[in-house]
This record gives structure tokens, sequence and C-alpha cells, in this order.
């Protein structure tokens, strides 16, 4: 083919979202704007001419319509006749022709949905599990840490906590803020477990100081988002100095901007679904194990950001901890999901993510 290599543009991508209800033993209060009872997850389907369909997803709670319409009004424009073989190309193109409509929110999540399914679409055309395609399989299986929503309510914190532990987690997460609940939550795991705390940007300095004794007396191993705004690291090497780590990242997009807030952190937490897909992923995943830093990533995910970081936990040995949000779906939206047991999740090695939709649970959980 006069020296050519051989292409495969893409020719179709379109988003597909479910709303599928889940049961968390709360109130669904605390954390968002609105009560949160249901999984809204994007999945983005992208088709190649030579027939090869890869799956991925934008991070869409409580904004999956939005996500939606960035990949079909914004992503699909850019990338249709795109050349699928090479994701990292295609994401930059698409990250080109969408700066004006900003790097950070809906759009990076739908760039992420689009480079999540490419690389499914590279890893199903090579026979390959993504870990293999992106280095090789370092791991069959990873360590999960239950990770609770906002109880406000120091039963409940402490019954979930528990059962957490008594499931075989050694490692629970708090999004709680109160003394009284996060007392809690050491009582329930144990003694010998880890507890981290999220508190989703909502304390300042003075609030971080007045609660220095119960963060150390509760042994937290880590601060989640702990002042706002999330993307201004000043505060966190006080609170570091403190003997407190500080984790952040799942609210940061590109590798661009990991650049700027690894230095300040000691926990790294990109998100797959909303840094810009497994691309950036891995620069980021770069950034980290160069500056010698922890990496424990965003992941609260069901569909195909479950499954893509599964995959980068294999193949990543800095991938620390993987987060499995302690809730109760009413429907995975793939069939044979890996389910943490004893507190360890094992690592699908099928074609690329290792996911593929469950036409039922489409059909039931879809909306327009």
């Amino acid at each position: 083919m006069n020296g050519e290599r051989m292409t495969d543009p893409i020719v179709r991508v379109e988003p597909i979202v479910l709303r599928i209800p889940f049961d968390d033993g709360g109130k669904g209060q605390g954390i968002t704007p609105t009560k949160w009872t249901n999984l809204d997850i994007v999945l983005v389907r992208v088709e190649t001419r030579d027939g090869v369909v890869g799956w991925g997803e934008g991070f869409g709670y409580m904004c999956q319509h939005a996500t939606a319409m960035a990949v079909r009004d914004l992503v699909a424009p850019a990338v249709v006749g795109l050349d699928s073989k090479d994701p990292a190309s295609v994401t930059l193109a698409a990250q080109k022709a969408l700066a004006l409509f900003g790097r950070y929110g809906v759009t990076m999540f739908a760039i992420s949905g689009l480079d999540i399914a490419l690389w499914d679409v590279a890893g199903k055309r090579e026979g390959l599990s993504l870990a293999r395609l992106i280095g090789g399989r370092k791991r069959d299986s990873i360590r999960a840490y239950a990770s609770l929503v906002r109880y406000g309510d120091v039963e409940r914190v402490q019954h979930f906590a528990a059962e957490a532990a008594a499931l075989g987690y050694d490692e629970v997460k708090l999004h709680e803020v109160e003394p009284d609940t996060i007392g809690a939550g050491r009582r329930g795991a144990g003694a010998h477990a880890r507890v981290t705390i999220d508190v989703n940007c909502q304390w300042d300095i003075a609030k971080i100081r007045a609660m220095l004794p119960v963060l150390r007396d509760n042994r937290i191993d880590w601060l989640e988002e702990p002042t706002f705004p999330p993307e201004d690291p000043a505060p966190w090497r006080m609170i570091a100095a403190e003997g407190i780590a500080v984790a952040a990242g799942e609210n940061a997009c590109t590798a661009v901007e990991f650049e700027r807030l690894v230095p300040a952190l000691d926990v790294v937490q990109p998100s797959v679904t909303k840094v810009g897909g497994v691309t950036e992923f891995l620069k980021v995943a770069e950034i980290a194990r160069t500056a010698g830093k922890r990496m424990a990533p965003h992941s609260p995910y069901f569909g195909p950001g479950y499954w893509a970081s599964l995959q980068l936990a294999a193949a990543l040995p800095s991938f620390e901890v993987f987060e499995y949000l302690y809730v109760k779906p009413d429907a995975w939206c793939a069939a044979g999901a890996p389910l943490p047991v004893d507190g360890r999740l094992s690592i699908p090695d099928a074609p690329g993510l290792g996911f593929e939709p469950d036409p039922a649970v489409v059909r039931r959980y879809q909306v327009s």
C-alpha cells in the first residue's frame, strides 16, 4: 500500500444515558445539590469503519444530559473521520477543536468517554486487554476500599462502616464532616482499619485547625479535597505539616493541571471519566510516579469507567487502592461485573476493557 499505514476511521460516536436507581441505606442527601438516589451513567459508543465497537463513559452524575449533549454535539463532529488506531491523537484533536468550550467540566467528561472507548476499540482490535496493551498486566487483583456516602447520622455511619469491615474491607472512606460521625466511622471500621475522609471542599483553614484533634484521635490516613476552591493547593502543605496527608485530583482535568497540583499533594486521585480518559490518566500516573507520590484514583463508577479503572490498576503498580462506591444498584449495565470479595477485586483479562453492555439493562434503564 505504498508504505502507508492502514487506517480505520471513526464513523459514529453516540451517547447512551442510563439512570439506574441505587440504595445506600441513607437519605441520599449531603453531597449533591439534590437528593442522590440514581446512578446517571453516560455510555459513549464508538464505531469504526471496520465494524469495531468500543465503549467509554463520561462522568454523568447529576449532569448526564449535559455530558451526553457534549458527546453528541461537540465531540462527535470533531472526531468522526479520524483514525481510530491512534487514540491519543484523536483525543488531542478533540481537545484542540473544543478548547473554546473549556478544558474542565462536561467538555472534558465527554472527551474522557471518547478516549476510553477508543482504547477499548484498540484492545479489541489487537485481542488484548487494555492493561496488556498499555504495558503489561502487573497484577490480577487489587485491594479495594469501601467509599461510604454521607449519612450525617452516628448510628448509620457506625453500622455501615462495621458492615464494610465485616465484608473484608481493611479501608473505609467517610464523607462525614462532624466529629461525632467521624468518630462513629472509626468505631465501626475498627481499630486496625485505615479510615480516610472526603469533605468535598467544604472546610476552610480555620475549620481544619479546629478539627485537627478529631483527625488525629481517629487516625485519619488522608483528608480529601479539604478546602475550596479545589484547584488552589496553597493550604495543602500547611495541612500536611500537621501530620495529615492531603488527597485530591478527582476534579482536575488533563495532565497539565496535575503538573501544577501534584507537588502539593500526598495522594493523587485522577478520575478516568473526568481527566481526559486513559490517555491523560497515563500521563498523570507518570507525573505522580516521578514525584514519588501515592496514587489512589477516583473510581466510584458502575459503567465502562469502572472497567477502565480496573485495567489501569492491572497495568500500573503505583495504583495503590481501588475506590468502590458502597451502594447497591438495581442492576449493573454489564453482565459479569467483578465485585469485591474480602475487600479485593479481580481484574478481567478480556480484550479491551472487558465491558459489554447488557441489552436488557440498557432497554430498561435508558433515558432520552
